[in-house]
């Protein structure tokens, strides 16, 4: 290069479907709207990220350089690790993994990127909690660059009706990390002629929240309740209004007003023989509430025949674009024969467990619900939910519920660590299919241990609790775990002498 020359390199990796294409497309003709010389070019990922896709734009300015020979740049093809001059991120975690090949450096990398987050396939395959945090990926970003600017862009994309890639080219802009005015990046947008009008009040935002920082995310809107609730949640400590707001208006969207009289039945005695700061209450009327509205067929059918879906679908489509879904079920046997009345298929059920113990067969059937066919097809199953209360799946899981509750009752009475411990453990009670029979077998294993190690020793059995807990939510390998060291931790306490046996009781 001649002296005076200034290569910028900017480095966007995108998740497919976040639009990275078209943010490095923005980037190369405000460029040469500028009159700089610049190249882009893309690097495919693996799926591991659902097509992460890495793209490269360097920038050649020579405005202010001294006349040179008259030969061409040839520009890179591939980042150079610590030769970053823009990190531009539509999603955080692709901050962390440029910082972990060594891309961004300290003394010269300006870092934009969304703070909001899709998970990766080793966060999503555990049972439980496996997210990285994002108060770690913040504390690296500033570490590793002259100048990080994060904000979640899909937040404000949203509350604008645009895009987060616009979002975060006005980022860019006001970040000042290229030679590049506000006006050739706007000019860039517009010669795209691309839903222009969103984009550019996308980039208007981006911008703006660079230049004066605002929160980004809206109020959270007070939880709306049916007002024939009213009186019901204000009959509760101030503490725990808000949960009982939400599993009241959650319980009534699921089934109907008795449904959500079941759960302040079943609240009442913990509240009651609780005080404040109403801990194990709060605990309970939380897991109480995403249980009894487990989901479903009938559910599923619910969710996706309503008008409030095909709106949102319609709002991110261009106008007079024809719209067609395509909704992929494959139900197993026992989600078939689980909405059906209990005292019609139990008999069946039974057989089917001894018949398929490991994993039921599967219906997968692909139903066009924008067709008046397939739309009535998954509306009529969603009727069924006047079946709900006798159906088969509904004994099994209240008689859980029945059962998990009456063991916190006894637990309150002894420790009420203990109790908050096994109202936590309701956490195992997730999934479909295969997963939701496992999860709920180590459920029952955790609450047998809990009362066998709750009769010799309570502290043990308040460990006991919270280990076999943590384990099993990291996934099979971590269920065994569990159930082999309550079994190692029963069988501890049963070879203690009979004196500390009896004390402890």
């Amino acid at each position: 290069m001649a002296e005076g020359d200034r290569l910028i390199t900017i480095l966007i990796p995108a998740v497919g479907g976040q639009g990275g294409g078209v943010l490095s497309e923005w980037i190369v003709d405000a460029a040469l709207l500028e009159g700089l010389q610049t190249q882009s070019t893309s690097i495919p990922g693996v799926a591991q990220r659902t097509g992460s896709t890495s793209y490269l734009v360097e920038v050649l300015d020579r405005r202010h350089a001294a006349d040179g020979d008259g030969r061409e740049p040839v520009f890179s093809l591939f980042p150079v690790p610590g030769a970053l001059d823009v990190l531009l991120a539509p999603e955080f975690l692709e901050v962390g993994r440029a910082i972990e090949a060594g891309f961004p450096s300290p003394a010269r990398t300006t870092i934009v990127a969304s703070t909001h987050r899709l998970y990766s396939i080793h966060e999503k395959t555990t049972t439980a909690g496996s997210i990285y945090p994002s108060e770690r990926l913040e504390a690296a970003a500033r570490r590793f660059s002259r100048r990080f600017v994060g904000f979640d862009a899909l937040a404000l994309a949203r509350a604008h009706g645009t895009e987060a890639n616009a979002v975060l080219l006005g980022a860019l802009a006001a970040a000042d990390a290229l030679p590049i005015s506000p006006a050739s990046f706007r000019a860039a947008i517009e010669r795209k002629g691309v839903q222009v009008e969103a984009n550019l009040k996308g980039f208007d935002a981006g911008y703006a929240v660079v230049l004066q920082p605002v929160p980004v995310s809206p109020p959270r809107a007070p939880v709306a309740v049916d007002p024939a609730f009213g009186p019901d949640v204000a009959s509760y400590p101030d503490a725990l209004q808000p949960t009982i707001a939400a599993a009241l208006a959650r319980l009534v969207d699921y089934q109907d007003r008795a449904y959500a009289n079941r759960f302040l039945a079943r609240m009442d005695p913990i509240v009651v023989a609780e005080r404040e700061p109403y801990t194990l209450s709060a605990v309970v009327a939380r897991h109480l509430a995403v249980w009894m509205t487990y989901e479903d067929a009938i559910r599923v059918a619910d969710l996706k025949t309503r008008a409030a879906r095909f709106r949102r679908i319609r709002a991110g489509a261009r106008p007079g674009t024809e719209i067609v879904v395509t909704d992929y079920l494959k139900p197993d046997l026992d989600e078939l024969y689980g909405i059906l009345p209990y005292r019609l298929v139990r008999r069946f059920a039974a057989w089917a467990e001894r018949r398929w113990p490991h994993g039921r067969p599967t219906l997968g059937q692909h139903v066009r619900t924008t067709t008046v066919a397939g739309f009535l097809r998954v509306w009529l199953l969603a009727k069924l939910r006047l079946l709900r209360p006798i159906s088969y799946r509904a004994h099994h899981e209240h008689a859980l519920m029945e059962e998990w509750l009456e063991t916190i009752a006894r637990c309150a009475h002894v420790d009420h660590e203990l109790a908050c411990e096994v109202a936590r453990a309701a956490q195992l009670v997730k999934g479909y299919g295969e997963v939701r029979r496992r999860m709920t077998a180590a459920f029952r294993s955790l609450l047998d241990a809990v009362r066998s190690a709750a009769a010799l020793d309570v502290p043990v059995a308040r460990a006991l609790a919270a280990r076999y807990r943590t384990l099993a939510l990291q996934g099979p390998d971590g269920e065994a775990a569990a159930a082999a060291e309550a079994a190692r931790v029963l069988d501890e306490l049963r070879s203690r002498p009979a004196a500390v046996t009896s004390a402890a009781r």
